[in-house]
């Protein structure tokens, strides 16, 4: 064990394999309900929901680890994205720059709502699923689709627009989600976090 920014942090060990898995699998079920598209050839799927609340829950580096596992999976045949897709075609179809913004944007939602010693509020927790979730995996899935497609990069990211609408319900759905897991389940951040500031009066600093 070892203290980063206050906060007691573990090595990787067999427990957080476990969590990785759970969240691979997480991931693969949100694909089952299928895909579809609208105006273009990236599907909009449920998986993405899995993206933010994996960042979340497990924190930068075993969230990233969860999404790396899962694509792994997918480029050795396994049909584990939405609408049964697997193999190594799928990290050249035009979606395949929202792939690999999956696993940064995992990374980058887990760091900030893990940013600090103090748990988690929603509003961090929000921010963190729309910058990592959204933002961050957009920036790498436009200029890909560009790229694949020989459109603008104006014009892909105009009709790239059509996803922002359910990005934002499952933004949502992942903040809603985290905040009742913070209150529900804390053990299931595995993460020893330390008082909230509006809980420190003088009176309590005193007795401690």
């Amino acid at each position: 064990m070892f203290l980063e920014h206050g906060v007691r942090r573990r090595a990787f060990d067999a427990t957080d394999m476990a969590r990785v898995a759970v969240f691979v699998a997480l991931i693969a079920a949100l694909g089952l309900p299928g895909s579809f598209s609208v105006l273009g050839a990236v599907p909009i799927t449920a998986q993405t929901l899995g993206v933010m609340l994996a960042g979340a829950v497990l924190g930068p580096r075993l969230s990233a680890l969860a999404v790396v596992v899962l694509l792994a999976l997918v480029a050795v045949g396994l049909p584990l994205l939405a609408g049964g897709r697997g193999g190594i075609s799928a990290f050249v179809a035009p979606s395949a720059g929202y792939l690999a913004g999956w696993v940064a944007g995992a990374f980058v939602t887990g760091l900030i709502v893990h940013s600090s010693a103090r748990k988690p509020s929603i509003w961090r927790t929000a921010i963190g699923t729309v910058v990592g979730g959204i933002i961050v995996v957009y920036s790498f899935g436009i200029p890909v689709q560009s790229l694949i497609t020989r459109l603008s990069l104006e014009e892909t990211a105009l009709t790239s627009l059509v996803f922002l609408p359910g990005d934002l319900v499952k933004a949502t759905l992942s903040t809603l989600t985290v905040a009742s897991l913070l209150r529900a389940y804390p053990r299931a951040f595995r993460r020893t976090w330390l008082p909230s500031r509006w809980r420190d009066s003088p009176a309590t600093e005193t007795t401690r």
